[in-house]
């Protein structure tokens, strides 16, 4: 007897062979047992997923004898087809007069459409309906389309279309309204693999359940191409499938290798990274199918970070639990970085002539991400010129972290949002000598020297314990200007409300009061000084350099200094003009002259 390929060898033949679409089975067996059968049905989804299958059993149940026999004798409905019957086994070989399936791809021509309609008008040869059963409908020409609409929509009765499409978006809306559509969805790797084992069992194959589940994740969810590299590694092992062997025919689906990759592109190694990719060329992988794989992978890792549970991955055991410890230690927010980067140059690595080189590039520019800081870092005074590399180890990073702890402890909380490290690099700028630029206006402040070294104690005394300078006692220390240190609190909290407060005339002490002077008619200052927020932050810098409890005021100067020969009041109109007050906020400036435009030539 010829080889049969395991892919229409074990073909469902009924609804209940046919894996992973429960929600289209049990609508097609619930309509044939309610006689609720419609005029036109249409399967979508991916390929291999069984949407021809299920055309070829709902005709073998709509035309079985046995079911039909019953129905005629009171007994209960039977949805399912014997396959025993004369019309059973005739539509299972192909040979049934009353089922016509077709290839819309070699038959779209309207000519070839409307020779098929007027057949149809006939009655079926010998079962209860005839079935047509249309195979990528999307490849009809919009004529052939228009040529079939109207024996779609009021057919005979004994008529029932089956369309089947890959591309549904391209099925003409006209059509789709007048069919009932079910989508087929992709198969579960986990499902897949539990076929795979059956298929196994019962052709003798010697397969171990880490095998199964790579052909079950390189079949990317569907049946047929699943079973069909099943059959392809049963016959290059002698009817053994080995994990190696798996390996080496698929490409790519090392599993060892992604977590040994993964580890070094968030540690930032990039020689490890290279090397990775030597190994892929080396053993002769596919590098477009090894770096979509990675991606698949990825997108586990970044699924474990965020919580799901091992078992709901689609990996063995083992791996899956790896791959939980490294993505929660490396962290949800590295790791979808790391993902959307890869996933950006996916389009580059399958349009490229040089896969390999394209696939490196991605993978070493991948291992460059723990090397970036946030903005918020950087805004809060941290350090541009490189951040925390995530490591590989969670053991690592929690010694890490409980070394850091007592700074943290003592720095407080981050005003500048909580950005991490912010806070130390600010003391180690506030200690180191020479000039420094005070708020995004770039003024520069009072520079001052090293602070002079604390007198050593002798030998048997004890040394006081000096607790970690914060960052408002670093600012008080830093500049002797009252006004200036009120600006550098105010800065480390709010930036914008610092450059704000440097276009105030004058800070002055009366009685207790703090004055803020402002610009009369200044309006725009005055608004944004009046914002609850920027009020608690200014009591909060107010206090710690006048003294807690120092209330402060917004007061008008008496009159603005007249600026060169420009009228007062036409200084006045230009700085309440809205266009310049944006334009002050906008870019932290001050205005420094106002000059009268001179006078336009009137026209003639």
């Amino acid at each position: 007897m010829t080889y049969q390929a395991l892919a229409r060898k074990w073909r469902p033949q009924d609804f209940s062979s046919i894996i992973g679409q429960d929600a289209v089975t049990t609508a097609l067996r619930n309509a044939i047992a309610d006689r609720r059968i419609a005029q036109a049905y249409l399967f979508s989804g991916i390929r291999g997923v069984g949407k021809t299958t299920a055309a070829r059993v709902l005709a073998k149940a709509l035309n079985c004898e046995r079911r039909r026999r019953v129905e005629k004798e009171g007994g209960a409905p039977v949805p399912d087809p014997c396959n025993e019957c004369v019309s059973c086994r005739e539509i299972t070989a192909g040979g049934d007069l009353d089922v016509i399936e077709i290839d819309a791809a070699t038959y779209s021509k309207v000519e070839q459409v409307r020779e098929l309609t007027e057949s149809l008008r006939y009655g079926p040869a010998g079962g209860a309906y005839k079935v047509v059963v249309i195979d990528e409908i999307h490849r009809l020409s919009r004529q052939a389309f228009d040529a079939l609409l109207k024996i779609v929509e009021e057919p005979p009765p004994h008529l029932v279309f089956i369309f089947a499409t890959t591309e549904i978006e391209v099925v003409p809306a006209t059509l789709l309204s007048r069919c009932q559509e079910f989508h087929f969805h992709r198969v579960g790797a986990a499902v897949l693999a539990d076929h795979l084992r059956r298929l196994c069992e019962a052709e003798g194959i010697a397969a171990s359940d880490r095998a199964l589940r790579l052909v079950a994740r390189a079949g990317e969810g569907s049946v047929r191409d699943a079973v069909a590299l099943l059959d392809q590694l049963a016959t290059f092992g002698s009817g053994t499938v080995a994990e190696e062997d798996a390996i080496r025919l698929l490409g790519g689906l090392d599993l060892r290798l992604f977590h040994d990759l993964l580890d070094r592109i968030l540690a930032g190694d990039a020689a490890a990274v290279s090397a990775a990719l030597v190994k892929v060329e080396e053993e002769g992988w596919d590098p477009r199918r090894t770096h979509g794989q990675f991606l698949s992978y990825c997108r586990d890792a970044v699924h474990a970070a965020v919580g799901i549970a091992a078992d709901r991955l689609d990996l063995p055991a083992e791996d899956a639990a790896q791959l939980v410890d490294l993505a929660r230690g490396a962290g949800y927010e590295n790791l979808l970085r790391l993902l959307h980067q890869l996933l950006k140059s996916e389009e580059l690595v399958r349009r490229s002539e040089t896969p390999g080189l394209a696939v490196e590039i991605a993978w070493l520019r991948a291992a460059e991400l723990p090397k970036l800081v946030r903005i918020e870092e950087i805004l809060a005074g941290g350090s541009s010129s490189g951040g925390e590399r995530p490591g590989s180890s969670a053991a690592a990073r929690a010694a890490a972290a409980t070394a850091a702890a007592p700074s943290r402890a003592s720095r407080g909380a981050s005003p500048a949002g909580g950005a991490p490290g912010g806070g130390r690099r600010r003391d180690t700028a506030a200690s180191s000598p020479g000039p420094r630029r005070s708020g995004p206006d770039g003024a520069a402040a009072a520079a001052t020297g090293p602070a002079p070294a604390p007198p050593r104690p002798s030998a048997g005394e004890e040394q006081p314990v000096t607790p970690a300078q914060p960052p408002i006692a670093a600012a008080l220390r830093l500049s002797a200007d009252p006004r200036e240190a009120l600006l550098e609190l105010v800065n480390q909290r709010k930036q914008p409300l610092a450059a704000r407060l440097r276009d105030c005339r004058d800070f002055r002490l009366e009685d207790g009061e703090l004055a803020v002077v402002i610009a009369r008619g200044d309006a725009w200052l005055r608004e944004a000084l009046d914002r609850a927020q920027n009020r608690e932050i200014l009591d909060a810098a107010v206090g710690q350099v006048w003294g807690a409890g120092t209330r402060w005021r917004i007061v008008e100067e008496a009159a603005p200094p007249p600026r060169g020969d420009a009228p007062p009041r036409a200084a006045s109109v230009a700085l309440e003009h809205p266009v310049v007050q944006s334009a002050l906020d906008l870019f932290a400036g001050t205005i420094e002259t106002v000059e009268e435009s001179p006078a336009r030539p009137e026209e003639p």
